[in-house]
């Protein structure tokens, strides 16, 4: 059976999207911006809001915005007003302001993935019609001719047909068969030894209940922990997010298998802190999910004549940082003014990857690193893994400084007045006037 997009007046390009993930749900939305009607095409034959927690960079709020979405995105999720990093003692290596805390002009904002899904697609519904979204529809490949794309696809009820479109933009995620087929020779990603746990916890609110907490040693294992929702489903208690990176032996590449707490609990006996005790935060834990750090290298093209990958599908990067989400996010925009301002598809679709990928690129290869989160690894390697007394001595204020500042630079939002020397990080008990 063969699929047409539906006929509307206002269509300029037949646009397919393939996956109704965050980046081609925003990649709908900004396209419908600029006057097209995109139709998405999803494998699963109902979206739920899946996954566990997401920090929306500065840059992240700032497209919501620009969606007319700031309002409902606040309403989902929480204010990010400080970010405070620790070693495995529990003991304070730096802080930093948050969003608009810090002097940028947009918040940055914690959130449950698949809240964040849910009202991008309620607005993709509301805005393109009902008919805009294709659920139980896998894409099995692509062929292309002159004049547009076919997709070979297979229904939910296991027959096959065809989708026809001027532009593909695959949005298939890690796993993209788009992908595969572009770049057949990179097919085969490499397990890192390091996989994630992720998890949550319903709790008490922890400081101020705006907090994110970096903790741990990287060399053997590294926490992050932040809020997701106030007063969760009307308990009165915050929903918390929390990651685990520890080494383990793994091959899959999956979102969904499930993990155990005794796995990880044990890295945390030394660890402690006045206000959280992370060992119960670990065992009061919801769920608990694995989901293996693959290496993806790099792509040289995202483009193969009027198809285009997007998204996870185009630069699949460690969920470390916040970036992964936010720079699918800022995908869709970039694509659709392409599109816009092109009339020869596949041109826009390479002005669209020469506008984004050499920096996308380089966050990826950014997060196979540590990003900021290597001032724990100094650290430890400093004090050769024992506690410290003066955390100047071993970890100056301004080398730590340096070390953010470059990775805010390299994602896209330098700090505010960091070249004038007026946006430094700080010590929390120094700021609030203590002394240790």
């Amino acid at each position: 059976m063969t699929t047409t997009p539906p006929e509307n007046e206002d269509i300029m390009l037949d646009i397919a999207i393939i996956g109704a993930g965050p980046a081609g749900l925003a990649a709908a939305l900004r396209l419908h911006q600029q006057g097209f009607r995109p139709r998405i095409y999803e494998s699963v034959t109902e979206l739920k809001p899946l996954g566990v927690g997401i920090d929306v960079k500065v840059y992240g709020a700032k497209e919501l915005d620009e969606l007319g979405l700031l309002e409902e995105f606040r309403a989902i999720s929480v204010d990010a007003k400080e970010s405070i990093f620790y070693n495995k003692y529990g003991q304070e290596i730096y802080a930093e302001l948050c969003g608009v805390h810090m002097g940028y002009l947009y918040e940055q904002r914690f959130v449950h993935r698949g809240y964040l899904q849910m009202l991008l697609y309620r607005t993709v519904l509301e805005r393109l019609g009902q008919d805009a979204v294709v659920t139980g529809v896998r894409c099995l490949g692509y062929t292309q001719d002159a004049d547009g794309v076919t997709l070979d696809v297979r229904h939910g009820d296991g027959t096959e047909g065809t989708v026809r479109a001027d532009v593909v933009v695959a949005a298939d995620g890690i796993k993209s068969t788009v992908r595969a087929q572009m770049h057949p020779g990179m097919s085969e990603p490499v397990y890192s030894g390091i996989t994630m746990w992720r998890g949550t916890t319903l709790m008490e609110p922890f400081r101020d209940g705006h907090t994110i907490l970096h903790i741990g040693a990287p060399q053997s294992s590294s926490m992050i922990v932040y809020p997701i929702a106030d007063d969760f489903e009307g308990t009165g208690k915050t929903l918390v997010n929390w990651v685990v990176e520890a080494t383990r032996t793994e091959s899959v590449e999956d979102w969904n298998q499930l993990g155990a707490v005794e796995e990880i609990i044990g890295y945390y006996d030394q660890f402690e802190l006045d206000f959280l005790d992370v060992q119960q935060m670990l065992r009061d834990a919801r769920e608990v999910y694995l989901f293996p750090l693959i290496r993806h290298d790099p792509l040289e093209t995202w483009v193969d004549g009027r198809v285009v990958l997007i998204g996870d599908a185009a630069h699949a990067m460690y969920p470390r940082g916040g970036n992964g989400a936010c720079q699918a996010i800022v995908d869709g925009g970039a694509l659709a003014e392409a599109l816009a301002t092109h009339d020869d598809p596949h041109e826009a679709l390479k002005a669209f990857e020469a506008a984004r990928i050499d920096q996308v690129n380089g966050i990826v290869m950014a997060h196979r690193g540590e990003g900021y989160e290597v001032i724990r690894r100094i650290v430890e390697d400093r004090t050769e893994g024992q506690p410290f007394e003066d955390i100047e001595q071993i970890l100056p204020l301004a080398e730590a400084d340096e070390i953010f500042s470059k990775y805010h630079k390299l994602v896209g939002q330098p700090r505010p007045g960091w070249e004038s020397g007026q946006a430094t990080g700080f010590r929390t008990w120094e700021r609030a006037g203590e002394t240790r």
